[in-house]
């Protein structure tokens, strides 16, 4: 998750607490002490309480991926000898009962650590299951009243969210011959940063939605009311 860290024209310098809340960590701000859910950007403790931080559109992917992109991308350099070719959380990833304590809510629809891409339109919620978009990586939904483009690439296992409305039209995206395409006008675009590459629309960007990727077990706790996408 990606945080605006100004609150009430005050910019904030956040920290790890070592507290989770709901299996998701708790930071703090430096400023106030304020405890602040990662999951939600909600001040859950101190004088921020009930505040929330504004989420921005991130995508969640390989570094290969992001590169081809993005080949100007500057990185952090935290002087680290991590190594970063393998990931030591893997055996995390397929054991429902490793690591997941306190839970609220134990909704069945998904596996517990099934990766979901949620996203949050005019108080209403939905997740988006890596399974179902690994079978059906378009989707064109609509989401209370706002349409919306979800695309997935299974070989980087990264989602992306959409608006699909161009010049007041919403368009309507599939896959032909490998490349994403609008149906109106064939326009050729980027699953990864929304932008047409060729066609009538060449250039134009659609706007990215902010989502979470995330296990749905935390999707699910801080979200109960949420729909899931069925193909």
């Amino acid at each position: 998750m990606v945080y605006a860290r100004e609150i009430e024209g005050k910019r904030l310098t956040f920290g790890v607490s070592g507290k989770l809340l709901m299996n998701g960590l708790v930071m703090y701000d430096r400023e106030t002490d304020s405890m602040w859910s990662q999951v939600s950007g909600e001040a859950i403790y101190g004088s921020y309480q009930g505040a929330r931080l504004t989420i921005l559109p991130a995508l969640m992917t390989t570094w290969s991926s992001w590169l081809a992109e993005y080949p100007e991308t500057r990185t952090l350099d935290k002087a680290s000898r991590a190594e970063y070719n393998f990931d030591p959380y893997e055996p995390y990833y397929g054991d429902d009962s490793v690591g997941l304590f306190g839970r609220t809510v134990n909704d069945e629809r998904l596996d517990a650590k099934e990766f979901v891409i949620g996203v949050r339109v005019a108080g209403r919620a939905k997740a988006y299951s890596f399974s179902s978009l690994s079978e059906s990586p378009v989707v064109n939904d609509e989401v209370s009243g706002v349409p919306l483009l979800v695309t997935f690439e299974d070989e980087s296992r990264s989602a992306a969210v959409f608006n699909r409305t161009v010049n007041g039209l919403a368009l309507t995206f599939e896959m032909e011959r490998g490349s994403l395409r609008d149906v109106e006008t064939g326009s050729a675009w980027s699953s990864v940063t929304g932008q047409a590459l060729d066609g009538e629309l060449a250039g134009v960007r659609l706007s990215a939605v902010p989502a979470i990727t995330l296990f749905w077990f935390a999707w699910a706790d801080f979200n109960p009311d949420t729909a899931v996408y069925r193909k």
